[in-house]
């Protein structure tokens, strides 16, 4: 009896042996096939990326290019208005004209900035800001509080709200004789007072 179950083991095992090749066969022609569209994929995506690596430097040349231009059109039309004011102003009579032209002038060129994201930075009158101020130098005005801007050497500048170049300024410092002498005074003020109280008291 075992002789004839191991026989029926081995004819079964014989049969299922075809299935099982063609099965591994199938599988390993299915890699084969998934290897060579993934091959195919990895070289038309390295070749797009060589082709983009030689287009880049162009792009990045002619959107700069691009950009210039446009800035200095932008640009032409406060500069022929700057030319028929200076043409005017050798002949004119009134230099209340002359300032007006370029007082124009100027506007137009801060709106020309404007439209680039470009804004001036308000430093005059205001409180020193080391963010956007710089200091070149300090004054004492007595009649005016402490850290106050109290004049512009040159005017500063944010793009896009980044700052680009601070403002020069000179900034209001209270000296310290002033200091000390207004403590003195009220020291002397308290004195004073003292001395009249204790007069009144006798």
């Amino acid at each position: 009896m075992s002789e004839k179950k191991d026989k029926k083991i081995k004819v079964k095992k014989t049969d299922k042996e075809p299935d099982d090749i063609e099965q591994l066969r199938n599988e390993l022609e299915a890699l084969k096939q998934e290897k060579n569209e993934l091959f195919t994929k990895l070289q038309r995506v390295s070749a797009d990326y060589a082709n983009y690596q030689k287009r880049m430097p162009k792009q990045v040349a002619d959107s700069i290019a691009f950009e210039k231009e446009t800035i200095i059109k932008a640009l032409l039309p406060a500069f022929d208005n700057f030319d028929h004011t200076l043409d005017k102003a050798r002949h004119a009579e009134n230099i209340e004209d002359v300032i007006k032209g370029v007082e124009i002038i100027y506007g137009q060129m801060l709106d020309i900035l404007k439209s680039f994201g470009v804004e001036q930075i308000n430093a005059l009158g205001e409180r020193f800001d080391p963010a956007v101020h710089q200091a070149m130098m300090q004054r004492s005005e007595p009649d005016k509080e402490e850290g106050l801007v109290l004049e512009e050497f040159q005017k500063g500048y944010k793009l896009n709200g980044r700052v680009i170049r601070p403002n020069k300024v000179i900034v209001n410092k209270q000296a310290a004789e002033t200091t000390e002498d207004t403590s003195e005074q009220a020291e002397v003020k308290n004195d004073l007072e003292g001395d009249a109280e204790t007069a009144q008291e006798q």
